[in-house]
C-alpha cells in the first residue's frame, strides 16, 4: 500500500498559481503512475491529470490543459502539479493517486490521499 500526502494548496486570487506536491511513502512509488482529481462543492470529484511511471508521458482533462502541468521526481518520491492562470473554477479539494498505469478514469487508481484545498477568488 501506498501513502499519499497532498500539500501546497491555498487561497490565491483569479490568474495567480500554485504548485501541488503528492508525497508517496510505502510500495515503490515510481513504478506507478500517478494521478490528480479534484472535487469542487456540490459537485463529483473529476480527473486533472496524471503522469506515468517515469514522467515521459502525462494526460490532462481539457478545462485546465494549457494551464496545468504534472511532473514528477521519483528519487523525491514526490509528483508535483503546477497550476497556472487559476480561475475561480478552479477551486476545489485535489487528492493524488497511484495506478497501475496511466488513464483517464479514476477507477484506475487506489490509495487516495487526503487531499489538499485549493480556493481561487475572483
Amino acid at each position: 500500500q501506498v501513502r499519499l500526502v497532498e500539500s501546497g494548496g491555498g487561497l490565491v486570487q483569479a490568474g495567480d498559481s500554485l504548485r501541488l506536491s503528492c508525497a508517496a511513502s510505502g510500495r515503490t512509488f515510481s513504478s506507478y503512475a500517478v494521478g490528480w482529481s479534484r472535487r469542487a462543492p456540490g459537485k463529483e470529484r473529476e480527473f486533472v491529470a496524471a503522469i506515468n511511471w517515469n514522467g515521459s508521458s502525462t494526460k490532462y482533462a481539457d478545462s485546465v490543459k494549457g494551464r496545468f502541468t504534472i511532473s514528477r521526481d521519483n528519487a523525491r518520491n514526490t509528483v508535483y502539479l503546477q497550476m497556472n492562470s487559476l480561475n475561480a473554477e478552479d477551486t476545489a479539494v485535489y487528492y493524488c493517486a497511484v495506478g497501475s498505469f496511466m488513464t483517464h478514469s479514476l477507477r484506475g487508481y487506489d490509495d487516495w490521499g487526503q487531499g489538499t484545498q485549493v480556493t481561487v477568488s475572483s
